[in-house]
């Protein structure tokens, strides 16, 4: 069996150095006993010059055995040898079991078994024994005494073994415990891992905090919801928290009402649940997005409606194109009155505006896959805005302003094309709604803090209203007559599909479509 080195509960180190300790004040102990002449008086010494002369031996050994501890590290067995040896010596001048000093061979055996465990413990402990009788024994026959030392050395041996046996088994027995105790640990480390990785790959997000309104902990999705860098700066009182609480708890079964926590911030749907541990009480709560929610549903929505109109649009286009031939037919009769020609434009204008729907539902249906390829955006967008200035009608421009270099990314040209052309035509369109003629500015750069390239629609129209913001980019939402309310929706669809992000940003004279594109090398 080997010595012991087993972390925690039982330290051979501190075991070891606990030993040191106990072994010199014992010889500290024997050296004044014989300075002060004690021994002369209460020990029966074989010989008192040697007595003195070994208890100074054996302070000095156990002085340099401390000093140099290190060097006995992993030889346990060894430094409990020694000191039967010289506690057995000591025994023996000392004049035997009157002497008292047999009690320091049983605390020997009790400690080295805490360090040596199976059988070479019980070898101590046997050595220890056979030194207690053969001290004993020779004393006797010296003396001429009729043997009755022979019990008591029995009995020292036997408490010997016993103190070995029992020694073993406590340490035994902590040692188990403490096993358990580490495997336990493990397991709830690697679960405080798993559970801290869930919370920060949750979309979800978490705040935890007391009575007094203090953040105890926050995920990550947390933090990015309420658009803070650090969980300390979060107050419930100021992120309009506290009054859904209030809310929540006048009503449990009621849903508090969304909230934003700051002005460019997504919609957040609180809930609520209490915590009970130990005397304090804690406020578990969950933010919800609720636009990315719409956003899902809006997408199983249109999926199926998609499904639906790839299935009927033959149905629906075949109709749509016979009324609108008819109402061409019906404004190039000559007996038809002003009035009746307007209704037929109408009629011929609404079912342009059907067919277009009929259209762009089909184009989500059957979209094809994004094919991205490495492009350089301030190449890209000068080719783009040559090829549309000849298209666009007098009094609208459109500038393009690029950084110098190259600003490369993966993107579906032609899927880019067509985003760049919608954003490009609704800015123009706003922007001669309010001056007259109109201009758009495109402009690209790199993003100073993500190093993410960027490319930017701005226009100079009257922008969005406030309470458009949410429903900017729903499918069917418009605020115009003749449009479809499709066209931002495709448009961060299919930026979404090529690993890219449209957002609107408001600006003091105008609006701001804004495209943040992936870092080539994140792409495959």
């Amino acid at each position: 069996m080997s010595t012991a080195t087993d972390p925690g509960i039982l330290r051979a180190d501190a075991v070891l150095r606990l030993y040191h300790l106990y072994r010199i004040v014992i010889g500290l102990a024997l050296v004044v006993l014989i300075s002060s002449d004690l021994d002369q008086h209460w020990l029966r010494t074989v010989d008192g010059l040697l007595f003195r002369q070994a208890s100074w031996a054996y302070l000095a050994t156990n002085v340099v055995l401390a000093v140099g501890h290190r060097l006995l590290r992993g030889r346990a067995f060894a430094l409990a040898l020694i000191d039967i040896l010289a506690l057995g010596g000591l025994f023996f001048l000392a004049g035997g079991i009157a002497s008292g000093m047999g009690s320091l061979l049983v605390v020997t055996v009790g400690v080295s078994n805490v360090l040596i465990r199976g059988r070479r413990g019980l070898l101590i402990a046997a050595l220890a024994a056979i030194a207690l009788l053969l001290a004993t024994g020779y004393l006797d026959l010296r003396r001429g005494d009729s043997g009755s030392g022979y019990v008591q050395a029995a009995g020292l041996g036997t408490l010997c073994f016993a103190t070995a046996l029992l020694v073993q088994g406590l340490v035994r027995r902590l040692l188990d415990s403490q096993a358990l105790a580490e495997t336990r640990a493990t397991a709830v480390a690697e679960l405080e891992a798993l559970n801290a990785l869930i919370l920060e790959r949750m979309r979800t997000g978490i705040l935890v905090f007391d009575a007094e309104y203090q953040v105890l902990l926050a995920n990550p999705a947390a933090r990015r919801l309420l658009g803070v860098d650090d969980e300390a700066t979060i107050t419930p009182l100021t992120l309009g928290l506290a009054q859904r609480l209030e809310e929540w708890e006048r009503n449990p079964s009621i849903r508090p009402t969304p909230w934003r926590a700051h002005a460019n911030g997504p919609l957040l749907q609180p809930s609520f649940a209490r915590l009970q541990q130990g005397e304090g009480e804690r406020v578990l709560t969950f933010l919800e997005d609720v636009s990315r929610i719409a956003q899902q549903a809006q997408q199983l929505k249109l999926a199926s409606l998609g499904r639906l109109t790839a299935g009927i649009a033959h149905e629906i286009r075949n109709p749509l194109g016979a009324i609108s031939h008819a109402a061409q037919l019906l404004q190039e009769s000559e007996e038809l009155t002003t009035p009746d020609r307007r209704l037929a434009q109408i009629i011929q204008d609404q079912s342009r505006r059907m067919n277009r729907v009929v259209e762009n539902v089909l184009q989500l249906s059957r979209r094809r896959q994004a094919a991205p390829q490495l492009i350089d955006l301030r190449y890209w967008a000068h080719r783009f805005a040559g090829e549309l200035r000849p298209t666009l009608p007098a009094g609208q421009t459109l500038h393009v302003k690029t950084e110098a270099g190259t600003l490369q990314t993966h993107m579906d040209p032609h899927q880019l094309g067509q985003i760049l052309t919608n954003l490009v035509q609704n800015g123009l369109r706003y922007s001669c709604q309010k001056h007259g003629t109109g201009q758009v500015w495109l402009s690209t750069y790199r993003d100073p803090e993500s190093d993410l390239p960027i490319l930017e629609v701005v226009d100079d129209g009257p922008g969005v209203a406030a309470e458009q913001l949410d429903h900017l980019f729903e499918p069917f939402f418009t605020t115009e007559n003749k449009g479809t309310g499709l066209g931002l929706y495709i448009s961060r669809e299919l930026c979404e599909s090529n690993q890219a992000r449209l957002g609107y940003h408001p600006l003091a004279n105008g609006s701001c479509f804004r495209i943040t594109f992936a870092h080539p090398r994140t792409m495959s």
